[in-house]
């Protein structure tokens, strides 16, 4: 129901307007005499329509509208409809500079009050319609991008669950690096939108691994130097499977799976790329991949303590890791060990 307020210090004046609008179906008026009582009144209420005598004492027309404005802050004020005997063309310019919609003369016209009060009503009601199928619109796309989302995690899960039926022991591997990685994400200072993605997109490193013969993969002992240079094709096949995908998701997956095992000092693979040319998602999953590898059981290892991967961490900064992200997840460290105590395995020796 359309809520009028009608601001007049003349009380026949509000009688005839309260009359007048009280013809028309399913319209609620609010007449005040004190201009100050009703700006008061629209700090607690929006009214769809406001009806306001320019010439009232102590406060006039042009001045209520000025208040009214910096009442509603960002929000656009009301629409107005200044009702004024005063044919100064100052004054209405003033008014329109304010934001007035119309005027109406005194003494008021009923049929001219009638056919106006109609028409800004009408085009009121068009303008909630619009705005409310706006906000439908919104929603729904929403709702779509959603949707979108919900379809490329999954494809990240099920692509990594293909590479950890390939490989066992990554199930809590995955679990864990990601949580890691989002967690140097964060102290990096990136957005909660990119943490959020490292976090899903990280567990795809490794997926190229669907490519690395079984032989190799799952030997039990340490692989000799061609066996290595077999597994070492695990990123580029990775990076091959994910990188056609137009999924922003899957893009960030496909960088991780290139780069998560080049390091900071060029030494790495398969490129040998260095420093900043590294894509920071790789220099940021390569701290959370090793970091995990090495506090993690493995049929050639036993796992090293926390406080020795921690170690391992700060010597090889600058060489293999980003110094950068290693103090972003040493920063961490008690949300480290969080992630650990709450997915991790039984800490041993080195």
């Amino acid at each position: 129901m359309p809520l009028i307020l009608a601001v007049d210090d003349n009380a026949t004046n509000l009688a005839l307007i309260e009359n007048l609008a009280a013809k028309l179906p399913d319209v609620e008026t609010v007449a005040l005499d004190d201009p100050t009582l009703a700006l008061a009144w629209c700090q607690e209420n929006r009214p769809d329509l406001i009806l306001l005598d320019y010439m009232m004492p102590a406060i006039d027309g042009l001045e209520f509208m000025r208040r009214l404005g910096g009442l509603s802050g960002k929000q656009e004020p009301p629409p107005v409809i200044m009702i004024t005997a005063d044919l100064e063309r100052t004054v209405r310019y003033r008014a329109l500079e304010l934001g007035a919609r119309d005027f109406l003369n005194k003494p008021i016209d009923h049929a001219e009050f009638m056919a106006r009060l109609k028409n800004h009503l009408a085009l009121i009601d068009a303008q909630k319609k619009l705005a409310d199928r706006a906000a439908w619109l919104a929603e729904e796309v929403a709702k779509a991008t959603a949707d979108i989302l919900a379809r490329e995690k999954e494809a990240i899960l099920r692509l990594s669950r293909a590479a950890e039926y390939r490989d066992p022991e990554t199930g809590a591997h995955l679990l864990r690096m990601s949580q890691y990685a989002r967690l140097i994400a964060a102290h990096l200072g990136l957005s909660g939108t990119e943490q959020e993605m490292i976090l899903e997109a990280s567990p795809m490193h490794d997926v190229g691994k669907v490519g690395i013969p079984d032989a190799i993969l799952l030997k039990p002992g340490r692989l000799d130097a061609d066996e290595y240079e077999v597994m070492k094709r695990h990123a580029e096949i990775g990076y091959e499977i994910l990188r056609d995908s137009p999924a922003p998701l899957l893009q960030m997956a496909a960088q991780i799976a290139w780069t998560h095992h080049e390091k900071f000092d060029g030494s790495g693979y398969p490129r040998g790329l260095a420093g900043e040319a590294i894509p920071l998602v790789g220099r940021i999953v390569a701290v959370a991949d090793v970091f995990d590898a090495l506090t993690s059981v493995r049929p050639y290892k036993r796992p090293w303590t926390l406080a020795d991967a921690r170690e391992f961490l700060v010597a090889e900064a600058g060489k293999h890791f980003d110094p950068d992200c290693v103090r972003a997840f040493l920063a961490g460290w008690p949300e480290v060990l969080a992630i650990h105590a709450r997915h991790g395995e039984a800490p041993g020796k080195a």
